[in-house]
């Protein structure tokens, strides 16, 4: 099974910042995609950030309430991706879900998700 795991959630002060990280292990061939996602209490999921792989580079994109604030990379020979997070603000405050999915060993895909961690920003 293709497992992740998230670290790096925590309590700020409004402006300040985290940098989240999630570690994909197991059966891995390749990972085609991986993202961060948000759920504030009262609220759906969202997505903020998504990294796919390219032929070359990689292709980025970013939810319009984090453009110019958050940034998502990747290390591919770690498998793992990370989620920069510059001047937060209290409406940031959720529960961020790391995602992934690909291929695993043995002819399988996988699409699985990182047990979730806290950020709060407080004003």
């Amino acid at each position: 099974q293709v497992q992740l795991v998230e670290s790096g959630g925590g309590l700020v002060q409004a402006g300040g910042s985290l940098r989240l990280s999630c570690a994909a292990s197991g059966t891995i061939f390749s990972i085609n995609a991986m993202g961060w996602y948000r759920q504030a209490p009262g609220k759906q999921r969202e997505l903020v950030a998504s990294i796919t792989s390219g032929v070359v580079v990689d292709s980025r994109a970013y939810a319009d309430t984090v453009k110019g604030r958050f940034t998502i990379s990747r290390d591919n020979a770690k498998n793992t991706v990370y989620l920069q997070m510059n001047s937060l603000e209290p409406e940031d405050t959720a529960v961020y879900y790391c995602n992934a999915y690909g291929l695993a060993m043995v002819r399988s895909s996988f699409n699985v998700w990182g047990q979730g961690t806290q950020v709060t920003v407080s004003s």
